[in-house]
């Protein structure tokens, strides 16, 4: 089937998260004359909220779920509702003020901070040249992972005559000295190694039995073989707790702080909130541009009588398919946000493990609209909720069977998981098959198998690598 070009333009922006609509209205308000900002003065909420920050306010009292109530300009945000504390991004307002994200200062990545600390050692030409070569291979998680005999031959046509390995291993450990303790390791041992020897705060005894287990006892650490480490290093059991506590507080991905420097900033589309007993809905349209026809453009254009198929009404044509289509954008996302509000009340009063089995088809039949533009409405939108920011996409999971012949979700599986680990002994930590019981014992059947799967989504390491002696 051939979409008609204004349909192929709602489907494009619908699928947008709201940092691309914002993108793309902007730039379709900068270049056709037909559109201009209605940008309204009035008091908005928050435009932003970082989605690594979670709110958390208590559950008010005496509240009963009932139907989302969504907002109108009749029905103002009342004075208690929920805030969101922090300075984030919004669009400029009309009074002239400035675009908080604007002050942030640009973070520098790794390879960037590497070779501006690299500037401050006074180095001939062909050892700076070489050190760059080194900056330049290392991966996202800081280590060199190419071979120096295979940065020789790509370095060649840059040398005369060709770097010799003495001179690759110089840069090597020049690049290792820079910045965090570990980038450039070529292995997991060596990075562990660079990074308990600029540990100047440990103690000589822990930092050389750390150094002999890094060194040579990896894989025993990682299968917590306590028994087996004794016995070889010859050392105490609190030596070793110790040895094994301070290996634990190192970074084996060295490289990830660099693009963990910034705060992750997502531009929610709805916000949700409890008033009178009720939770609603409010569009956060004030986030993003407001395009709108410029009328007094469309009325010169109309009186001037000019060609219908000229470049200008192509244009006029495009700026109301795309006021229609911002619109429709707006009333979808409203629409699919009420409905997952409706169906998922109890997750806003008591949580994840709250959540029910919710499936798009639910939300498409109730709401008569396709799978698939629903589909388009969840991905990359977000809600800011008093538990949080969530993507649309967190509120449907699939069904899974209970004991008594019910149901539960795949999510709330997960975090019941979640709070099982959180309250184990440290010294015995609970097995997947142990997980399993205690959830068969609260009358949700799974195998094993499936429980080791969601322990994984979790990202909870197994039972041995949990223990702590």
């Amino acid at each position: 089937m051939t979409l008609a070009p204004r349909l192929q333009q709602s489907v494009k922006l619908l699928q947008m998260s709201a940092l691309e609509f914002t993108t793309a209205v902007e730039h379709a308000l900068a270049t056709n004359p037909f559109l201009e900002d209605a940008d309204e003065q009035d008091a908005d909420p928050p435009a932003a909220a970082p989605s690594s920050v979670p709110q958390a306010p208590g559950r008010q009292e005496d509240a009963s779920p009932e139907t989302p109530v969504p907002a109108t300009d009749a029905d103002p945000p009342p004075p208690d509702a929920p805030a969101y504390s922090g300075d984030y991004p919004t669009r400029a307002s009309g009074d002239g003020g400035m675009d908080q994200a604007q002050w942030a200062c640009a973070s520098l990545s790794m390879r960037q901070r590497l070779s501006q600390e690299l500037g401050n050692y006074h180095l001939k030409p062909r050892d700076r040249l070489l050190a760059e070569f080194i900056i330049d291979a290392l991966d996202d998680d800081g280590y060199l992972r190419t071979p120096l005999t295979a940065l020789c031959d790509t370095a060649r046509p840059e040398f005369d005559p060709a770097p010799e390995e003495s001179e690759w291993m110089t840069a090597l450990h020049l690049v290792q000295q820079l910045d965090a303790p570990g980038l450039a390791a070529r292995d997991l041992a060596e990075c562990l190694t660079l990074q308990l020897a600029a540990a100047a705060d440990a103690q000589p005894r822990i930092q050389a039995l750390a150094l002999r287990i890094v060194r040579d006892h990896l894989q025993r650490l990682a299968k917590n073989d306590c028994a087996g480490l004794r016995r070889l290093l010859e050392c105490s059991e609190d030596e070793l707790r110790e040895a094994c506590a301070l290996i634990r507080g190192l970074d084996p991905k060295p490289g990830g702080r660099y693009s963990a420097d910034a705060p992750a900033y997502v531009i929610p589309d709805v916000f949700v909130d409890k008033w009178h007993a009720r939770w609603r809905v409010l569009p956060n349209r004030h986030a993003m541009p407001q395009a709108r026809l410029h009328q007094t453009y469309a009325d010169l254009f109309r009186r001037a009588r000019l060609d219908d198929r000229s470049p200008m009404a192509q244009e006029l044509q495009e700026a109301r398919w795309l006021v229609r289509n911002v619109e429709q954008r707006y009333t979808t996302i409203q629409r699919v946000a009420e409905a997952i509000v409706k169906r998922q009340q109890t997750f806003f009063e008591y949580g994840d493990v709250a959540l029910r089995p919710l499936m798009l088809r639910e939300v498409a039949d109730d709401l008569e609209m396709h799978e698939s533009t629903v589909s388009r409405a969840t991905v990359g939108k977000y809600m800011v909720t008093p538990r949080g920011v969530f993507e649309f996409r967190h509120f449907f999971s699939r069904e899974l069977a209970t004991e008594s012949g019910g149901s539960c979700s795949a999510a709330a599986v997960r975090a019941l998981i979640k709070e099982m680990v959180d309250a184990e002994d440290p010294a015995m930590p609970l097995s997947d098959v142990a997980l399993t019981q205690q959830l068969a014992a609260s009358g949700i059947l799974l195998a094993r198998r499936t429980v080791s799967k969601y322990r994984g989504q979790l990202r909870v390491p197994p039972a041995e690598l949990r223990r702590q002696h």
